[in-house]
Order: structure tokens, then C-alpha cells, then sequence
């Protein structure tokens, strides 16, 4: 599946030059690690993005969400976030929510 690079290049500036950021082509996308690990990604014409399985159920009630699924199962802590509801604001909140529970995560 190919991936937005439009969206890509606005997740890029968002980010910035975060040292602690890298990028790595997976999941038929492009993924942004936090301290390696997944933050968000783009895939096709939207983000899947972390958000931890504590908050999944809040992250579904916003707008353009829907539980993420990979080879038929759900991905515990994580979300889809459709491309047509990610104006900047938007993107701005949900690469936030992405790092936010990445760095959650316990080190390697």
C-alpha cells in the first residue's frame, strides 16, 4: 500500500528535527519512532498512531477514528485517523497523542 507523502512531509514538519525521532518505512508506510518506538504512522491516506490501550476507547469517539486492524486482528493501543479530517490542528493533537504515548512505553 502506497502512502500519502503530502501527509508524510506535514507530519515531517511537525515533528521537526526531534533527535529522539527517526523514520522507518513498515507496515506499508512510513513510521515515526520515538526512541524507536512507533509513534504514528502513514499509511495510505492516514495515520495509525498509538494512543495506548488505556485510551482507546476516547481516542474512537473523535472524529474520522476506527480501531486498527492488521492481518484481521485489532492492534490493542492503537487507532486509524482518516486523512480527511486531519487539518492542522487536528494532525497537531494526534502526532502529540502519538509521542506522548510512545515515551510511555518502558525502555529497551
Amino acid at each position: 500500500m502506497a502512502y500519502d507523502q503530502v501527509l508524510a512531509q506535514r507530519v515531517r514538519d511537525r515533528i521537526g528535527a526531534d533527535l529522539a525521532v527517526t523514520e522507518k518505512r513498515m507496515f506499508g508506510g512510513l513510521s515515526f519512532l520515538w526512541d524507536g518506538r512507533i509513534a504514528v504512522a502513514v499509511s495510505g491516506d492516514g495515520l495509525l498512531l498509538r494512543v495506548g490501550p488505556d485510551d482507546v476507547e476516547l481516542a474512537l469517539t473523535e472524529p474520522g477514528t476506527r480501531q486498527a486492524v492488521m492481518g484481521g486482528r485489532e492492534m490493542r493501543g492503537w487507532i486509524i485517523v482518516e486523512g480527511d479530517v486531519l487539518d492542522d490542528d487536528a494532525l497537531e493533537t494526534w502526532i502529540r497523542t502519538g509521542v506522548e504515548s510512545a515515551s510511555r512505553l518502558p525502555g529497551e
